[in-house]
């Protein structure tokens, strides 16, 4: 029988950033813009208030990306509840490429999770974290909300079907970033249709060059990521969905700054030195009139129970 804790709960999930340029579908970055999610058992009936990013969009029903992930996970932890309360204090931008829905799915299973004595023991981490990139689809943003930093991510078929898998690597604390968000979104399912079935074979083994070398600038030499985050595979199709977006990364690069798409757009993510502000100013300068433009260090932490 499943024993629910008194109180509320609340849990802070990071924005994230996937694909990161050549790391299509495998690599993601968090980033120290957070959502926070409180909830707490109720006799019956089930209340849902949202507040920033989605407020007046969002269902506020069992439609609720959130509450469906709240659902499964207490599905899996062994029993319902008989109702809760659920507040969502949003700060990732919606469509935008940051990550929006993966925070939800994770912060609704750790949710859940920690609303359930002794859900550590239960539902663990590989469990959840299989869950979340089951609901999601993919686990290149699921990883880095839920365990923070820098993650490698994929999936492929096992004895009991598709298996999901992530690896958390180092990230250089030099390492910052300056994101350029559009004032309108683009949904992934518009942005995945563009992509071919296809690409030339010279183009893939071009890609997992500079994959490969991302992992290192990354991790240490980020005099490298320029060159590291030379996307082949999927940017330059995606063009005609966003092209104010791709201008941008046009003009960054030319400049020399790393710029890249952030997951499936539109918002623009251009690596910084979090040392130097001077730096991190001139790449703010920037910003299209009616743009968002925010300075984001790397999110160590993923989602924490506070």
């Amino acid at each position: 029988m499943v024993t629910f804790v008194g109180g509320s709960v609340s849990v802070t999930v990071p924005a994230t950033s996937a694909n990161l340029g050549p790391g299509f579908d495998s690599l993601g970055l968090a980033l120290d813009l957070r959502d926070r999610l409180t909830a707490e058992v109720l006799p019956q009936g089930l209340e849902v208030e949202v507040a920033g990013a989605g407020a007046g969009e969002v269902p506020l029903d069992e439609s609720h990306l959130v509450v469906r992930s709240m659902r499964r996970a207490f599905d899996a932890l062994g029993g319902q509840p008989s109702g809760f309360r659920l507040s969502c204090e949003n700060l990732i931008p919606h469509a935008r490429g940051l990550g929006s829905s993966s925070a939800a799915i994770v912060g609704g299973l750790v949710l859940a999770r920690a609303l359930v004595a002794g859900g550590e023991l239960i539902f663990d981490d590989d469990a959840l974290f299989g869950l979340a990139a089951r609901i999601e689809g993919h686990p290149d943003n699921v990883a880095p909300a839920f365990y923070g930093g820098f993650t490698i991510s994929g999936h492929e078929s096992g004895e009991t079907g598709e298996e999901f898998y992530a690896a958390r690597t180092s990230v250089d604390p030099r390492i910052s970033a300056v994101v350029f968000i559009p004032p309108t979104g683009v949904e992934t399912v518009a942005a995945r249709g563009l992509l071919p079935a296809q690409v030339p074979h010279a183009d893939a083994a071009a890609d997992a060059g500079r994959a490969a070398l991302l992992v290192a600038a990354l991790g240490g030499a980020p005099e490298q990521l320029h060159r590291a985050t030379r996307d082949f595979l999927h940017q330059e199709y995606r063009r005609p969905a966003m092209p104010a977006s791709l201008a941008l990364v046009d003009e960054l690069r030319t400049e020399g700054y790393a710029a890249i798409v952030s997951g499936a757009g539109p918002t623009v993510l251009a690596f910084s030195d979090g040392v130097d502000s001077t730096y991190t100013a001139k790449l703010s300068a920037h910003c299209p009139q009616g743009w968002a433009c925010q300075a984001l260090t790397v999110d160590l932490d993923g989602a924490l129970v506070v």
